[in-house]
């Protein structure tokens, strides 16, 4: 006969059993979908940054059957993110925003089953249908809202802009922007010069350091050339982007200058949904660039000396923590990534 102790340990062997293959399930179950979204190219869409966090938390629910749905969920997904750098490649930037997005859908689904679900079964068959009419965003140009965006910021200026814009070396300094500093690419070099339509400018970036295991730094950089010339305005378009590529689609920057004042507007597309998460996040980051470019034109330091070739080659050699950025004449925000 079994003792009632011994009952008691083995439910709870039994229970911690199955947390720990729902566990292993659900993380499976996410990289499966991560790479079946990737493969069809939806991981910019709702699809993904919705999709991915319901089928873990889910997941964790029918599997594992927690007794707090909302705090496995809320582990689990921490796990899944913590090896989401090293296992898939992904960088800082790209994980500090994903974060909060994973974690309101996960904290959603986990309410719901810990204080509705349980007692009201009839409203999982609604909540299905919400969550799929959610996730369908940027899945299709039929599911997808207005992407074309601008952002501007005015700084008041002192000094020549047209011969700060025309310079060689933009003296770039540190940002002021929190997000920024978060781990966006550093510009370290600019060539070109000139104002005339067809000028144009390369600007070199800090490389791109993805946390995975046994990654090589990615070079970055950004091509920009003279659209429009005007009194008191000059346009830039991007004609070559591998440093805001993987986060939005930079288009043109627009600098206009007029009664000591100098205003900076950035026309960019954004690529990635939910447009209600992605949108605010990106509008917020590129005006923050937008500023930083402002101060850099309108307040002009002394330029410091080119970085040499070695310097460079240091900066793509070391592995130190890439610092902030936002883009020299063609800013960085996402993530990115």
């Amino acid at each position: 006969m079994i003792k009632p102790i011994d009952q008691g340990v083995a439910v709870q062997e039994k229970h911690a059993k199955r947390v720990l293959a729902g566990v292993l399930v659900a993380l499976f179950t996410g990289l499966l979908a991560y790479k079946v979204l990737r493969a069809g190219h939806l991981e910019q869409t709702a699809v993904f940054y919705v999709g991915v966090p319901a089928v873990i938390a889910i997941t964790v629910v029918l599997a594992a059957r927690p007794r707090s749905a909302t705090g496995m969920i809320m582990a689990v997904l921490t796990v899944a993110l913590a090896l989401a750098g090293p296992l898939l490649g992904e960088g800082i930037v790209c994980l500090v925003f994903a974060a909060p997005l994973f974690y309101l859908v996960g904290a959603l689904i986990g309410l719901f089953v810990d204080h509705v679900g349980r007692r009201a079964k009839g409203l999982n068959a609604l909540a299905v249908p919400l969550l799929l009419l959610v996730a369908v965003e940027g899945a299709g140009e039929a599911t997808s809202l207005p992407r074309l965006e601008r952002v501007s910021a005015t700084r008041a200026f002192a000094g020549d802009i047209e011969r700060s814009l025309a310079s060689t070396l933009p003296a770039f300094r540190p940002y002021e922007s929190a997000l920024l500093r978060l781990g966006f690419p550093t510009p370290l070099l600019a060539t070109g010069e000139g104002l005339e339509p067809g000028a144009t400018r390369e600007i070199t970036f800090s490389p791109r350091r993805s946390l995975g295991l046994g990654a090589q730094a990615e070079p970055r950089a950004m091509t920009l050339r003279v659209k429009q010339r005007a009194p008191g305005r000059v346009v830039f378009t991007v004609v070559r982007d591998t440093t805001l590529a993987r986060w939005l689609e930079l288009r043109e920057a627009e600098f206009a200058w007029s009664a000591g004042r100098l205003t900076v507007s950035l026309s960019y597309r954004r690529t990635f949904d939910p447009s209600w998460y992605f949108g605010p996040l990106q509008r917020y980051a590129l005006t923050q660039a937008a500023d930083y470019l402002a101060i850099t034109f309108a307040t002009p330091a002394t330029p410091p000396a080119a970085p040499s070739a070695s310097s460079l080659a240091a900066a793509f050699a070391t592995p130190a923590a890439p610092s902030a950025t936002a883009n020299a004449v063609g800013p960085h925000a996402g993530g990115g990534s």
